[in-house]
C-alpha cells in the first residue's frame, strides 16, 4: 500500500462510518422543511424542529468535516486548513452535544430505554463537551499531543450514531428487540468507539516515545 493510500485510510473508513446517519439525518431534514413523509414520523420533531435540525446539520459538519483531521500527512501539508476546519469541527462538536442534551431532556423515550440510557446520554453529551474544550486548550498551550488525543476521544463520542447502525443491526439480529437488549446495544457504541480510540491515542504515544537506553543496548 502506498503512503498516499494509507494516509486517506482513516478518514475514509470514518466517513463510511459516519454515511448511514448522515443519509438518514438529511431525510429527515427534507422531512421538516417539506413536510413530506420520508422517515418515519415523530411529532416531538415536527412540533419543535429547531434543536432537530440544529442536531443534525451539526453532527454532519462534525463527522465528514471531522474526519479529514485525521489525515496526518494532509495535516502537516495544510496547517492553515487543519486550523480552520478544526475550529468548525469544535463549534459543529459543542453544537452535537448540546443539542443532543436537550433532546434527550425533552424528548423522553420509551420507558426502559429512558431508564437506561437517559443517564448515558447526559455522561457522554457532557463529556462530548468537555473533551472538545481540553482538546482546544491543549492546541493554545502548543500540547499537540494532548489536543490529539482529546480531539480523538471527542470524535469518538460524537460518531457514535454510525457504530450504534452496526450494534443495533448486528445485536438486534442476534439478541432480540427487547428493550433492555436495545438499550444495552445503544450503549454498547460507546463503550466500542472510546476502546478504539483509546488504543489509537496508545499507538500513537508508543510510536512517538524514544526507546530506553536498555531497549538500545538490547538491539
Amino acid at each position: 500500500m502506498t503512503t498516499r493510500t494509507s494516509t486517506w485510510r482513516v478518514p475514509i473508513a470514518l466517513v463510511a462510518l459516519g454515511t448511514i446517519p448522515v443519509l438518514a439525518g438529511s431525510l429527515r431534514l427534507v422531512d421538516l422543511s417539506t413536510g413530506s413523509a420520508v422517515m418515519p414520523p415523530n411529532p416531538h420533531f415536527s412540533a419543535s424542529p429547531l434543536p432537530v435540525v440544529m442536531h443534525i446539520v451539526s453532527a454532519i459538519v462534525f463527522a465528514m468535516l471531522g474526519a479529514f483531521q485525521f489525515s496526518a500527512r494532509f495535516r502537516r501539508r495544510h496547517r492553515t486548513w487543519h486550523r480552520r476546519a478544526g475550529r468548525i469541527v469544535m463549534v459543529a462538536g459543542l453544537a452535537v452535544a448540546l443539542s443532543a442534551l436537550w433532546l434527550n431532556q425533552f424528548f423522553p423515550r420509551a420507558a426502559t430505554a429512558r431508564e437506561l440510557v437517559y443517564p448515558l446520554r447526559v455522561l457522554f453529551g457532557v463529556a462530548l463537551v468537555v473533551t472538545i474544550v481540553l482538546g482546544f486548550r491543549a492546541a493554545r498551550r502548543h500540547d499537540f499531543a494532548a489536543h490529539r488525543a482529546w480531539m480523538i476521544r471527542s470524535y469518538a463520542i460524537g460518531i457514535v450514531a454510525g457504530t450504534q447502525v452496526f450494534t443495533l443491526g448486528v445485536g438486534a439480529a442476534i439478541f432480540g428487540h427487547g428493550g433492555v437488549t436495545i438499550a444495552l446495544l445503544l450503549v454498547s457504541a460507546w463503550a466500542i468507539n472510546l476502546t478504539v480510540a483509546e488504543w489509537a491515542i496508545r499507538k500513537r504515544a508508543r510510536r512517538r516515545t524514544p526507546p530506553t537506553s536498555l531497549q538500545v543496548a538490547m538491539q
